[in-house]
């Protein structure tokens, strides 16, 4: 798993408009902001970030795994298969310049 990376993720469950993009200066370093609709409850907020975490990497679903967080706002995903372009993916989702609805 060397080339895999591992994404600090800020989960707002519950939101109007789900989105993905943005930082957040975490306890896990900068990490993405996902807001989702589902609500956190019986890890269904988690499972909603997964998937969007996915398709705004431009991954499989099945490729992202959560790592750590299960019940807290702050998460650790882990993308395996993650080439160049997925990093430069999240680079740009950070900052902002690319966000994805």
């Amino acid at each position: 798993m060397d080339d895999a990376l591992t994404v600090p993720v800020r989960v707002k469950p519950g939101v109007s408009r789900a989105r993905v993009g943005g930082r957040y200066d975490g306890p896990h370093g900068p990490a993405l902001v996902i807001a989702v609709n589902a609500p956190a409850v019986d890890g269904r907020a988690t499972e909603a970030a997964r998937r969007a975490l996915a398709g705004a990497l431009g991954v499989r679903r099945a490729a992202v795994s959560l790592r750590s967080g299960a019940a807290s706002r702050d998460k650790l995903f882990l993308v395996a298969a993650a080439g160049p372009e997925v990093a430069e993916r999240l680079r740009r989702l950070l900052d902002g310049t690319e966000p994805v609805d």
